[in-house]
């Protein structure tokens, strides 16, 4: 039986992987950082969370670039470090198809005792949305390829319609071909 044999490790998944031109774990952690710690310390947002925690709605993240990049993840990391600041509440767009179900079951289940059940209706809505996108420029040369990655988010206002905070992060990675190829 011959081969070869694989070592595998586990890595500190805080540690900067290895540089490629694509789009990978540190990219994802470095835009998730800079628009939470961005949205975070805006004077507008200190002035929105001063008196209560309001309630927000997280919109994927729109990958307009054209690499397969899990946006989901990129949501999840923003929503995830938005909710460990403690300055706002969520509701999850994204689940209610399974909520509605879990209601309909315990107002119509014959296994749900009634004064337990939850009543429709009772929930709140969000007062403001967050939502961005994940656009890239491809540049390539004989010699070099450049990908420039931008990521564009803004808090809107639901009631009033006002866009109450926007920031965008960027990324430039550059790949230059080696004597012997790419």
């Amino acid at each position: 039986m011959g081969g070869c044999l694989q070592k595998v490790n586990y890595g500190d998944s805080q540690e900067v992987e290895t540089t490629t031109i694509e789009f990978g774990s540190t990219d994802l952690q470095k835009i998730a950082v800079d628009m939470t710690d961005s949205m975070l310390n805006s004077s507008k947002i200190a002035e929105i969370i001063r008196d209560n925690h309001p309630i927000l709605f997280v919109e994927s993240i729109k990958n307009k670039t054209a690499e397969h990049i899990d946006t989901e993840s990129i949501t999840d990391s923003i929503s995830t470090r938005l909710l460990q600041s403690k300055k706002f509440r969520f509701v999850d767009m994204t689940r209610m198809d399974a909520v509605h179900d879990q209601l309909n079951f315990q107002k119509n289940s014959i296994l749900v005792n009634n004064s337990t059940a939850t009543q429709f209706g009772e929930m709140v809505s969000a007062q403001y949305m967050l939502y961005g996108n994940l656009s890239s420029i491809n540049k390539r040369t004989s010699n070099d390829e450049n990908v420039y990655y931008k990521m564009t988010m803004r808090l809107i206002d639901l009631e009033s319609g006002m866009i109450e905070w926007a920031d965008e992060t960027e990324i430039r990675k550059k790949q230059s071909k080696s004597l012997f190829g790419w």
